[in-house]
């Protein structure tokens, strides 16, 4: 057997292994548009931020990638990216031609053996991979799947006068999987819900209504999948920071508020659903606020 130079990169959860499953790094305008508070020089003066989280003149650096996990033999996708040849108002998401098909069957994910896919929200950069092409039309990339989401964030955007590429996405990544009756609506209460054992999604409302962080458990150790909560690590010193997008954001600080205070000091590892390389850490204290110490993943080599 010969080995690849590439490689999956992946955490240990007590028995559990994360995958990070890259889609693309996002370009070096995402930031000022998704953080438009996070200005050049507000990230210049976290300088534990350069160069993985940012580069030297105050750039974030944002990326697209899924999280795979292994439960026993129950094989679990949390959000899905942007997708591959898709009609998208975004340049940087408009038609993309990625390998990720390729690194989640090369990190042992093959779409037909996928059990769950958990999405924590609904935005294009988080369902695009629900769906392939096939002869002309959108099917259910993960056919063995149940996708879930949380009723509140469905039932939001089905009363919603949706702008034309929101209904686009809707149609191509959305309603095929509703249609071959893949998709379980979760009503999730304020305490959480367990969907599995050591599998456990939590309401953090803000960016969307309906918006899930994702918790693992297992052996005494946890992780936590962010979604939208957070989207980048300039959001831990500046929690009050948010997005563009966010359809509540005090809400949304106040969701990102409660889960820095409850993971900070503790061994729960952070798992930024657009963090770059090296993409987890543990959130510290630090003075009023908080920092992320970063986590670097195990890099496996790819067989081929």
């Amino acid at each position: 057997m010969q080995t690849s130079p590439l490689t999956t990169p992946h955490w240990s959860v007590g028995d559990i292994t994360v995958h990070r499953i890259d889609e693309t790094p996002l370009p070096p305008g995402t930031g000022p548009w998704l953080l438009p508070g996070a200005t050049p020089d507000l990230i210049s003066r976290q300088d534990w931020l350069s160069p993985d989280f940012a580069d030297h003149e105050g750039t974030l650096r944002l990326d697209s990638h899924s999280f795979a996990l292994t439960l026993g033999s129950l094989r679990v996708l949390v959000d899905t990216g942007i997708g591959n040849g898709k009609t998208r108002a975004n340049p940087a998401w408009h038609r993309l031609r990625t390998d990720y098909l390729t690194r989640l069957a090369e990190a042992g994910f093959t779409p037909d053996t996928v059990d769950l896919v958990v999405l924590t929200h609904l935005h294009t950069d988080h369902v695009g991979w629900n769906t392939r092409e096939a002869g002309g039309t959108w099917v259910p990339t993960f056919p063995n799947a149940r996708y879930l989401a949380s009723r509140t964030e469905r039932e939001y955007w089905a009363a919603q006068s949706m702008d034309a590429p929101r209904r686009q996405m809707f149609r191509d990544s959305v309603h095929p999987v509703e249609d071959a009756g893949l998709l379980d609506l979760l009503d999730v209460p304020a305490r959480g819900l367990d969907i599995a054992p050591g599998l456990r999604v939590l309401p953090t409302p803000g960016h969307t209504p309906g918006h899930l962080a994702v918790q693992l458990d297992s052996r005494g150790h946890s992780a936590v999948i962010t979604g939208d909560l957070i989207h980048h690590p300039v959001q831990l010193p500046h929690p009050h920071l948010g997005s563009c997008v966010d359809t509540d954001p005090r809400q949304a600080q106040a969701s990102r508020r409660a889960l820095l205070s409850r993971l900070a000091g503790t061994d729960t590892l952070l798992l930024g659903t657009h963090f770059p390389d090296p993409t987890a850490g543990r959130v510290a204290a630090h003075q009023d606020t908080y920092r992320l110490t970063p986590v670097p993943p195990t890099r496996r080599p790819r067989t081929r």
